[in-house]
């Protein structure tokens, strides 16, 4: 019998697919509708999950989706808010990281933290040139997700297990996600970019939505 989060998974990636395919067609009508949709369904998804770790965990990663769809909402408009945006996905890597720190100690000289570091490093000295007055937010949010990252590896070499390797990929792709973002809009246009951004975003929202 196939299940009910089988089912909202197969919408989740429809959803995701129509809104990747709307989007580089410029229909914001049915964007507008598709785009929040895929993360309802994932938020959904999350919600009915039976949580395998502590209740704190299904808690925080609610609370990232929620922020995460209301980013979505400032993203999408015509007028993008992109400073609202960055703010609403800020607070959903807190969420995350949160998630991340049950049952994963983090040291600064871990392997994690120095490749995601190295790797946040890097994305400041190619972004700093073009990020204007965005210098500052830019920076804090590319630690902030690379702290995340590394969480989410830390948790997955100390607990094991399908659900910490789920989220850690989610949050390889979020990284993945949002440095074609950064790189797109700030350094140098990519093709079929927000393919790739969306891509990766869905993805790596669903997977965290799995790792209840």
């Amino acid at each position: 019998m196939i299940s009910l989060t089988s089912v909202l998974s197969v919408l989740a990636l429809g959803s995701a697919a129509t809104a990747i395919i709307t989007d580089r067609r410029e229909r914001r009508s049915l964007v507008y509708v598709v785009r929040p949709l895929t993360m309802i369904l994932i938020l959904i998804i999350a919600g009915r999950a039976v949580p395998v770790f502590a209740p704190p965990y299904k808690t925080m990663v609610l609370a990232g989706l929620g922020c995460s769809l209301l980013g979505d909402v400032f993203m999408m408009l015509r007028k993008k808010r992109f400073i609202e945006g960055l703010i609403a996905f800020l607070a959903a890597q807190l969420f995350y990281i949160a998630a991340f720190r049950s049952g994963a100690a983090l040291s600064l000289s871990s392997l994690p933290m120095i490749s995601f570091v190295v790797f946040g490093l890097i994305m400041i000295r190619l972004l700093l040139p073009h990020l204007g007055s965005m210098k500052i937010p830019v920076t804090i949010y590319i630690f902030v997700i690379a702290t995340m990252a590394a969480l989410a590896a830390e948790r997955f070499i100390q607990v094991g297990g399908t659900k910490t390797l789920a989220a850690f990929i989610g949050a390889v792709l979020f990284v993945v996600s949002d440095s074609a973002l950064a790189v797109d809009r700030f350094a140098k246009k990519i093709k079929n970019a927000q393919a790739i951004i969306l891509g990766a975003y869905f993805a790596a929202q669903w997977l965290i939505a799995m790792s209840i």
